[in-house]
This record gives structure tokens, sequence and C-alpha cells, in this order.
């Protein structure tokens, strides 16, 4: 069994750490808004910083919303860094630039230690479940070392390429989702405003070749009106921002991305950042003036 730091314990970090835990392993623990009960209760340890994380533990995973959160917790004052010695393993499974994970990387690199990217899919109840899917990125070693982790806390794992090349999985996983939301949205609403009852229609569709995990999951959000977060528009916006620069600097277009994107901005603009973002659809309903689950309009 291993020493294991695990910083940030939002909705998805909490439930990874508690796998970790379960699996016998001793977790050092923080977060910037405070390590769980639960947590401690099974035997977690806090930590005051992520210096200090990095000081108790062999591995240490990142779990944060952005680009420079990681950053700050890596290098920032009191960070990861300044706790490394070498022959430890930094693990970030937060979502966040392929350019600047390689940058992360190096300079991990430098101090002795190893890195890895290694995002995932899957939402909260991925998490909860152990059933996350982890696209890493790194050496082949590093990823032999922390398989056995990854075990505890998804099912579908594979080592993508080198450093970054996670990130860049994750940034198209995330195209594929938006883009499935905004077609089940779309789906949804036109059968709602045609008359037909759009649960029996998502129900008869699941058995069909427009059957997908967004249709089976999200669009029963659409219908029960469950836009609680699972996964917050804010962090998909956050995500599609990636893709689209990163299409900029490579000379490839992505339109429907782009729409998908304005989709998310409008529900924003409604302020609903921190909605799930299943939620797009609230953005087609308003073009529509016409809500799924609102009787449709009588024909003339």
């Amino acid at each position: 069994m291993s020493n294991i730091g695990f910083i940030g314990l939002g909705i998805m970090g909490t439930p990874m750490a508690g796998h970790l835990i379960k699996g016998g392993h001793t977790l050092f623990l923080h977060s910037r808004s405070g390590v769980p009960a639960a947590l401690l209760e099974a035997g977690g340890r806090a930590c005051a910083s992520a210096q200090e994380v990095a000081r108790n533990a062999d591995v240490v995973i990142t779990m944060v919303p952005d680009t420079p959160d990681v950053e700050r917790l890596l290098f920032g004052d009191g960070g990861v860094a300044a706790g490394l010695s070498q022959g430890k393993l930094v693990i970030d499974m937060s979502s966040i630039s392929p350019v600047e994970t390689k940058a992360f990387a190096r300079r991990i690199g430098e101090l002795g230690c190893d890195y890895l990217d290694a995002p995932v899919s899957g939402g909260e109840v991925g998490a909860k479940n152990a059933a996350l899917t982890i696209m890493v990125g790194g050496s082949e070693a590093a990823f032999a070392r922390a398989k056995p982790l990854f075990d505890l806390m998804g099912k579908n794992i594979t080592l993508v390429g080198g450093n970054g090349d996670g990130q860049t999985a994750k940034v198209a996983n995330q195209i594929i989702v938006a883009l499935n939301i905004e077609a089940v949205g779309e789906a949804l609403l036109f059968a709602a405003k045609a008359g037909a009852d759009p649960a029996k229609v998502r129900q008869a569709l699941m058995g069909g070749f427009a059957a997908s995990r967004i249709l089976e999951v999200h669009g029963e959000r659409m219908i029960r009106r469950t836009f609680d977060p699972g996964f917050r528009i804010g962090l998909h916006q956050k995500d599609l921002n990636l893709a689209l620069s990163a299409a900029r600097s490579l000379g490839v277009s992505l339109p429907n991305t782009a729409t998908a994107q304005e989709l998310f901005n409008a529900c924003a603009a409604h302020g609903g950042k921190s909605w799930d973002h299943s939620a797009m659809v609230r953005a087609l309903e308003k073009l529509a003036n016409h809500e799924i689950g609102q009787a449709a309009p009588a024909a003339d």
C-alpha cells in the first residue's frame, strides 16, 4: 500500500479519493474548501498545504477545475513542487490545456519526478461508481506504476501517448459530448413541439441506432428537468475554449463545436454556469419558445 496525496476534493475528487482509501492506501488530503468529514472519518489525513501533501506522499494526484489552478498548486507558494523529492510521481487528473501540460511535465521532470496527465470522463456518477474513463499521457513506466491506482477509480483506462496526449484525448471527448447533448436536445425538443411524448420518443430511440449514453442519462435529465450539476456548464465552456483555441492554432475548423459553445454561452448569460451541461437544451428551448414537457400548441 502507498502514501497517496490527493488535492482537490470537489464533486469528482471526493469519491475518487474515497475509493483510494477503500483500496487500502493512506491518503494525505488538501482542498481549498476543506477536507470532507467523510474522508477524515474513513482514515484520510488533512494537510495544510499542497507542499505538505507532497512531502508526505509518494504519489500526488491533483483534481482541480482549470489550467491556472493546476499551475498554482504545482508551482505556487506552498505548492506541490516545493514538497517533492526525487522519484515521486505527480498525476494531474484535471481537464486542462495540453500545451501547458507538456510544460508542467518538463518542470516536474527537472525535479527528478515523473508526471502523468490523466483526465477523466464519466461525471459524478462515474466517480462515485469507480467507473471513470481515464485518458493518460506519459511514460509507460509511470503509467505502470499508477495503473493500480487508476483501477480503483475507473474501468476504461488507456495510455494514449506522451505527456499532453491524455489532455488532447479529453478535449476530443468533450467535443463529442457537447455535440451529442446538442443533438439529443434538438431531437427531444422537436418531438415535444410536434406533440409526441418526449419520454416515449426517448424510450423508442434507446432501442435503435440513435442510442447513446447521452440520450440515456442527459435525455432523462432534459425530460425530468433535473439540472443539478453532475458536470457544470462553466467547466464544459472551459473545455470547449481549449478545443477552439487549439483548433485555431492547428488551422482546423470546428463549426459545430463553436455552435455548442455559443449555446453554453447563452445558458451562462441566463445565470446557468452552474447548471448541469445537459441544460444546454434550455438555450434551444428559448429559441423555439417551447419547453420539453410543455403541451404542444393546438393545430390551427
